[in-house]
């Protein structure tokens, strides 16, 4: 199955969504991580994902870039079952969601550029992967990704020289590299200083504007997600139970969420304040 994505600035109606998930469910044993979820996801949005650990959003990403196979239902992408996908279409789907992960998953002993040139494997031999031969293009395009976030001097420097909100930033440029069409970040700030994390949201938020590219985002912090984020899913006990605006999340709303009427859960970390995104609108 071919997937192909909307054509640029087309934006879907929200009665066609770009991305749904019909009762989606995984089980680990006797653990079921996400529980029927169903969802509709429009062309550009940018969602904000919350609960306590464990309360599903992990697995509902990896679930929709497909490194996670559902134990039932489907999720389907401009009406295509993606579920269904095996092969050398569900590569080409994993191409098109890029995923970003807390830890980085940076090659460190390599420079910032070559891991950079890295999202492009899915598209380039394997006999060049092992030389770590690539084009004229794919270096120019790596360095432009790593310019627009502000790392293209740090290019030749071993990837575990930099600070973790740098390595966060060339794993971004990693991710553009693939021209997805969406993005999935799973807590790509729980590890890192309000400073870095704010540069990391903005990049984020920047390539939601600017490219049009639908981002779904894991965060602890309420903060970040009202900040950043017109549209907000709480996640507990694999269950979403709630999905709205920002001003929406009162405390019943949180108390649904975690448990209790407070901000936050006793286990997160402290809320971060005075967020001031200049790339959200």
């Amino acid at each position: 199955m071919e997937i192909s994505p909307p054509a640029p600035g087309v934006q879907m109606e929200q009665d066609d969504p770009l991305l749904q998930l019909l009762d989606l469910t995984r089980r680990f044993g006797d653990t079921c991580a996400v529980d029927h979820v169903s969802l509709s996801i429009a062309d550009g949005e940018m969602i904000g994902i919350i609960g306590r650990s464990g309360a599903g959003k992990s697995t509902l990403l990896r679930m929709i870039g497909r490194l996670t196979d559902p134990s039932e239902g489907r999720i389907l992408y401009n009406g295509d079952d993606v579920t269904a996908l095996r092969g050398q279409a569900l590569r080409q789907w994993r191409a098109r969601t890029a995923m970003i992960f807390q830890q980085f998953n940076l090659v460190n002993r390599l420079d910032v550029l070559t891991n950079v040139m890295c999202g492009r494997l899915f598209a380039i031999p394997v006999a060049r992967v092992l030389l770590a031969w690539f084009t004229p293009a794919e270096r120019a395009l790596a360095i432009r990704a790593l310019d627009r976030l502000g790392l293209a001097g740090f290019a030749m420097k071993r990837a575990d020289t930099l600070s973790g909100g740098q390595q966060q930033r060339v794993a971004i440029a990693r991710a553009l590299m693939q021209q997805p069409r969406i993005v999935l970040a799973d807590e790509p700030v729980a590890s890192l200083d309000p400073l870095n994390a704010k540069l990391v949201m903005d990049a984020l938020a920047d390539i939601n504007r600017r490219d049009g590219m639908t981002v779904l985002v894991n965060l602890h912090t309420l903060d970040i997600a009202r900040s950043y984020c017109r549209r907000i899913i709480g996640m507990s006990g694999g269950h979403i139970v709630f999905d709205g605006s920002p001003a929406a999340l009162d405390d019943r709303a949180l108390h649904k969420i975690y448990g209790q009427p407070a901000g936050e859960a006793p286990d997160d970390p402290p809320a971060v304040t005075n967020y001031r995104p200049a790339l959200a609108q």
